[in-house]
């Protein structure tokens, strides 16, 4: 009663009943993208007890409601509270502690006072930039269309589980990216594919157009730091197939990477003219790539992905917020212990009909096996919203 004298706000809406699922929807979502908040069935706009005629049915379908029509799926908090005049309503608490919530056919909304609005899609990126990095694979593209993927790739990995696949003319590339992978949303007239499926199924112009902040800038320089004369740089652009098979292609350019520590040779002592190409152990080269493609965090639009040669070293730059990072995350990354920021990518992009060979073990491998290779420990940094690891060669 209490709310209810208050009238609507920014936290609390007034329903007189639940009459179109669909406006309930949008309604949740504009509150549990607002902190939370309560929705009230059974009063009118004179802030009046109407009461409605079936709860129990009133439960059920907000129930189904935030099941079914919200992604992700909240689980609903409801009271039906029952007055002397035999009147009842029913008040559903919402919780906005995973936001960003969206509706079933990929659209935001946010509560401003007593009512509530859609996030256009200006407003889109820099409203989850500040609020909830972590979902941004799961981000609804609005502009990507069917004709914007590389249908090749989508179906070589298709057909990678199913040799009994249904031939190419059939194959219908929404269908698939929303029934199958969970890679799109939408009713059977929409199709809102995800930044997670553009990176991994998207033509290689087509990424580098919608997804600038994808693109990942490799180097050479002649010296142990980024201070060193830069001698080539590139920009890789593509999905990320592409962007890994061009990464590895310029790395091995100028190092060189074995499998197996080389047996040591003796050698004359002398000036030598020419510095000697670093040496890498080839799966930890391999899997810092991977994992700088997969965890980078795409939310912070300022921050590229680098990868650095030098001399002795190479250094993989990621974009990672470090706000909320804390330093026992930071040790415990080490043993692997850490929050995936891309899980979709990561369960796609590390198997091996997606057509990379991927190494295994993650961090730890890499630190590990860099180290009995090259005989010098890596090093992780972590500061001002990048991840770094350092490899040191041979």
């Amino acid at each position: 009663m209490r709310l209810i004298r208050g009238g609507e706000d920014t936290y609390l809406e007034l329903k007189v009943k639940l009459s179109n699922s669909e406006r309930i929807a949008q309604g949740i979502v504009a509150l549990a993208n607002t902190d939370g908040g309560t929705i009230i069935f059974g009063v009118n706009d004179q802030l009046r007890i109407e009461g409605v005629a079936n709860p129990e049915w009133v439960q059920t379908e907000i129930v189904r409601i935030c099941r079914e029509e919200i992604f992700p799926p909240i689980v609903p908090m409801i009271d039906t509270i029952a007055f002397d005049s035999g009147k009842r309503i029913v008040a559903l608490d919402i919780d906005g502690r995973k936001r960003p919530y969206r509706t079933r056919d990929g659209r935001f909304y946010l509560r401003f006072g007593a009512e509530k609005r859609e996030v256009s899609r200006g407003e889109l990126s820099s409203w989850l930039d500040e609020i909830r990095p972590l979902g941004f694979e799961n981000i609804p593209l609005q502009t990507v269309t069917e004709e914007d993927f590389d249908d090749a790739l989508l179906w070589s990995f298709a057909s990678g589980f199913d040799d009994n696949a249904p031939n190419l003319n059939l194959y219908n590339t929404s269908d698939f990216l929303r029934k199958d992978l969970l890679l799109a949303v939408g009713n059977a007239d929409e199709f809102f594919p995800t930044v997670a499926a553009l990176l991994l199924f998207g033509k290689n112009d087509r990424v580098a157009e919608l997804l600038p902040r994808s693109n990942v800038t490799v180097a050479r320089f002649s010296g142990d730091n980024g201070s060193a004369q830069l001698i080539e740089a590139i920009e890789v652009k593509g999905n990320l197939l592409t962007q890994f098979e061009t990464i590895m292609a310029f790395v091995q350019r100028y190092v060189d990477m074995g499998k197996v520590r080389p047996k040591r040779k003796l050698e004359l002592v002398t000036d030598s003219v020419v510095a000697a190409r670093g040496n890498y152990h080839y799966y930890s080269v391999a899997e810092a790539t991977i994992n700088a493609l997969m965890h980078r965090d795409l939310a912070l639009r300022d921050i590229r992905t680098r990868i650095n040669i030098y001399d002795h070293a190479i250094e993989f730059i990621n974009p990672r917020r470090t706000n909320g990072f804390s330093s026992p995350a930071g040790r415990a990354i080490r043993y692997g212990i850490t929050q995936r920021l891309n899980p979709q990518i990561a369960a796609i992009f590390t198997r091996r009909e997606y057509g990379i060979n991927a190494p295994h073990g993650g961090l730890p491998m890499v630190l590990r096996q860099s180290n009995l290779y090259s005989g010098r420990k890596p090093e992780i940094y972590i500061a001002n919203d990048e991840f770094k690891v350092k490899l040191y060669s041979l």
